[in-house]
C-alpha cells in the first residue's frame, strides 16, 4: 500500500496522527506545508493525503486545487482537517475532498475514515 501523507504545520498534530496510523499498520509519510506536500505527492504516490486547511506557503485549498491538476495515475483520496468555524464543510465538498474532519479528530474517527477511503487495507 502506497502511503498516507500527512499535511501539517503543526509537529505535534503531524506526530498524533503518525502514531494513530502506523498503530493500526498504515504506512505514513509527513510534511509541515503545502508546497512540499505537493512535491512529495508527486514524487512518491500516497494512497490518501490529510491535509490542514491553514499552513504557510500553500494553504490546504491551494494543495487540493494544484494537486488535481497534476497529471497523476492514481489520484490520492483527500481529507481536510480544520479547527476553523466558517463555513468550511460546505467549501471542502465543493472543493473536491473526499471528507472533512474538524479538528481535533478523534482516533476512531480517523481511522474509520482511513479505512474507508483506502478500502479497508494498511
Amino acid at each position: 500500500m502506497n502511503p498516507v501523507l500527512i499535511v501539517d504545520d503543526a509537529a505535534v498534530i503531524r506526530t498524533y496522527y503518525r502514531t494513530i496510523l502506523t498503530a493500526a499498520g498504515y504506512p505514513v509519510a509527513e510534511v509541515g506545508d503545502g508546497v512540499d506536500a505537493l512535491e512529495a505527492a508527486l514524487q512518491q504516490p500516497c494512497s490518501l493525503c490529510i491535509v490542514d486547511v491553514n499552513m504557510p506557503r500553500l494553504d490546504g485549498f491551494a494543495f487540493l486545487e494544484a494537486l488535481r491538476r497534476e497529471p497523476v495515475d492514481q489520484p490520492p483520496a483527500l481529507v481536510i482537517t480544520t479547527d476553523r468555524g466558517d463555513d468550511i464543510a460546505g467549501r471542502c465538498r465543493r472543493s473536491g475532498a473526499n471528507a472533512y474532519l474538524p479538528k481535533p479528530v478523534r482516533p476512531e474517527t480517523l481511522l474509520a475514515q482511513v479505512a474507508l477511503l483506502t478500502g479497508g487495507r494498511a
